[in-house]
C-alpha cells in the first residue's frame, strides 16, 4: 500500500517533471502544474500514507518553484478539496490489522466519521480542471490554487492562527481522540 501511493503520487510525477525538464531548460519557459490535495496541507486520521505523499507533493513542488523560477519554468500545485469522483471507491485504499486491537476503536470512530461526511459540497471534475487550466495559463508566479469552496474554507481556518487549534480540537473530537 505505502508502495502504490507514493509511486502514484510521488515517483510519477518527479519522473514525469524529469521526463519534460530538459525542453523546458532549453526553451527557458514552460509551467508544470501539480496536482495535489487540501490532503497535502491537512491530514485526516488513518490517512497516513495519502496524506502522506500528498505533503511529498506539496514540498517538492514548493522547493521547484523557487529552483526553477530563474530558468523561467514556473512551478504551480493545484489542491482541490471534495471531487465527485470514485475517490472513496477504487482509488481510497484503506488497509486496517483487526489483530492491531489498540488501533481498532479509532478503525471505528473514523470509519464511521467518514461515511457521514455528506458529498453534497463537493465539486464536479470540470471545476477542478478549469482550476487547473487557469494554473497552467494565467501568466503569474502564483504557487498554489485551492479548488472548490469547500477546501479553501477548511483550509483558511486551518492556517488561521487563531482558530488553528480550534480547528485541530474540532478533528479530535470529530474523530473521537
Amino acid at each position: 500500500v505505502l508502495r502504490r501511493q507514493f509511486d502514484v503520487n510521488v515517483f510519477g510525477l518527479v519522473e514525469t517533471i524529469q521526463a519534460v525538464l530538459p525542453a523546458m531548460r532549453a526553451r527557458r519557459s514552460g509551467v508544470i502544474v501539480n496536482v495535489s490535495s487540501i490532503g497535502g496541507r491537512m491530514t485526516y486520521p488513518l490517512g497516513s500514507l495519502y496524506h502522506g505523499s500528498k505533503w511529498a507533493v506539496e514540498g517538492l513542488s514548493e522547493a521547484l518553484h523557487y529552483e526553477l523560477s530563474a530558468l523561467g519554468i514556473r512551478v504551480k500545485i493545484v489542491e482541490p478539496g471534495g471531487v465527485n469522483t470514485d475517490f472513496g471507491g477504487r482509488s481510497f485504499v484503506f488497509t486496517t490489522d483487526p489483530a492491531l486491537t489498540d488501533y481498532q476503536p479509532l478503525v471505528d470512530m473514523a470509519t464511521a466519521a467518514m461515511q457521514a461526511q455528506s458529498t453534497s459540497g463537493n465539486q464536479e471534475p470540470d471545476e477542478v480542471a478549469e482550476v487547473i487550466f487557469t494554473a497552467a495559463t494565467d501568466g503569474t508566479s502564483q504557487l498554489r490554487y485551492i479548488s472548490g469552496d469547500g477546501a479553501k474554507a477548511l483550509l483558511t481556518n486551518r492556517y488561521s492562527p487563531e482558530q488553528d487549534e480550534q480547528f485541530v480540537e474540532g478533528f479530535r473530537a470529530q474523530f473521537g481522540l
